[in-house]
């Protein structure tokens, strides 16, 4: 027999041992992000189940908006507030921070007429301030992060009457009140939808798309596993439909409103920060295993009390973007929203021993509050059985978090 034939009828070679399946690679890639893709999935049920209810109420464009913008300044605690937690810290202060930051602008602007963009930013730098001197005690004191801010809690609320002297103080300027009900002006021929609106999500969509390829090119180069190709562009099909969905719905509104575009900015700075630089993986480090890290050459005081700097900005700017959709500063201002942000962070991932979380998570925990708070008003149900279930929820999710680490430790 010829060497040609022998080569034609041997037997195929065996797939290779090391070359996962599909479903292998579903199942690892379900397995390591369970609880981000677990979150996912509920909130698209909160919102299928929503929009059936409401009798298509909850998806309308003005709706939308409404979500956007009554759900901003959480938002912007909650990422914070997760990379508080991931750092293995809490705090029990940014409710009251939001409400002293309020009183200090509306003493700024309206008592003494300074002008809003330099109020801005003078109420920024109060609020690195304010968390400064937190993370000083938590930090380099050593006193728990829990009493500090605890302490800090209800400092700030008494600053705040002292500032107001139990009074509310209205109104703010307009172009500081635009900050957060304002809209990005339109621009260009006119069309069904808003321009600038249109191109901004086409910019995203883009971007994401060129990150997951990214994030696929550098597996590759190490060696390591990755979706097969097909499943990688529906990924990305699914990803450009949702972002445009959501795009079209807000240009056949007014737009995309400018806490929007904050939000946005703030979730691709804090996500780069995180995943891409030394700080961020300090931080996970510190809150995984502190003195595993300290032996690492982790500086933990001083990423400790950057993280606490770090949560005063961004409490001081939802402090503002509160205030300025209120349209007043007033003594009861940012009440409980140290609870929304801490249950936001722990439903979209954070793990209450620290060093789990992301960024991404963050958004989606206070999606998911935002609709269901929203959600369930739509449709009638009384605060007092809202509460029942949020609580419902946040413990859900902790005990979920819980489960999967006795599941991957057996």
């Amino acid at each position: 027999m010829s060497t040609a034939t022998q080569k034609t009828e041997s037997p195929a070679p065996p797939p290779a041992e090391g070359s996962p399946s599909v479903g292998t690679l579903l199942l690892q890639g379900l397995r390591s992000n369970m609880r981000q893709y677990g979150m996912l999935v509920a909130l698209a049920l909160i919102i299928v189940i929503f929009q059936i209810w409401s009798d298509d109420i909850l998806l309308r464009p003005l709706n939308v908006t409404n979500l956007v913008q009554q759900n901003g300044y959480i938002l912007i605690l909650a990422i914070g507030m997760m990379i508080v937690i991931i750092a293995g810290h809490i705090d029990l202060s940014v409710g009251s921070l939001v409400a002293f930051i309020g009183a200090a602008a509306g003493v700024m602007m309206i008592k003494h007429d300074m002008p809003w963009p330099l109020a801005v930013v003078l109420c920024l730098l109060l609020g690195a301030v304010a968390g400064a001197w937190q993370g000083f005690w938590i930090a380099y004191i050593g006193i728990p992060s829990f009493i500090v801010t605890l302490a800090g809690m209800l400092a700030f609320r008494g600053g705040t009457q002292i500032l107001l002297d139990g009074q509310s103080l209205s109104p703010f300027p307009d172009g500081f009140e635009k900050m957060s009900t304002g809209f990005i002006p339109e621009m260009g021929p006119y069309t069904e939808y808003h321009n600038p609106t249109m191109v901004i999500g086409l910019v995203v969509c883009a971007a994401a798309v060129w990150q997951e390829w990214r994030a696929r090119q550098q597996r590759t180069a190490y060696e390591l596993d990755v979706v097969p190709l097909g499943l990688f562009f529906v990924k990305c099909a699914a990803i450009v439909a949702a972002v445009m969905a959501f795009t079209m719905t807000l240009s056949s509104w007014h737009g995309a409103p400018y806490g929007l575009l904050i939000l946005a900015v703030l979730f691709v700075v804090f996500s780069f920060v995180m995943r891409n630089t030394v700080v961020g993986r300090h931080v996970y480090a510190l809150g995984g295993n502190q003195p595993a890290a300290k032996l690492s050459g982790v500086r933990d005081k001083r990423v400790t009390f950057l993280v606490f700097v770090n949560m005063g900005v961004l409490a001081a700017l939802a402090g503002l973007v509160f205030a300025a959709r209120l349209g007043s500063a007033t003594p009861s201002a940012g009440l409980n929203f140290e609870l929304e942000a801490i249950a936001a962070a722990f439903i979209g991932g954070a793990s209450a021993s620290g060093g789990v979380g992301t960024v991404l998570g963050a958004i989606i925990g206070g999606l998911v509050l935002g609709v269901l708070n929203n959600g369930m008003s739509l449709v009638g149900i009384g605060t007092d059985y809202q509460q029942v279930i949020k609580g419902l929820v946040l413990l859900a999710a902790v005990g979920f978090d819980v489960w999967n680490k006795r599941k991957v430790g057996s």
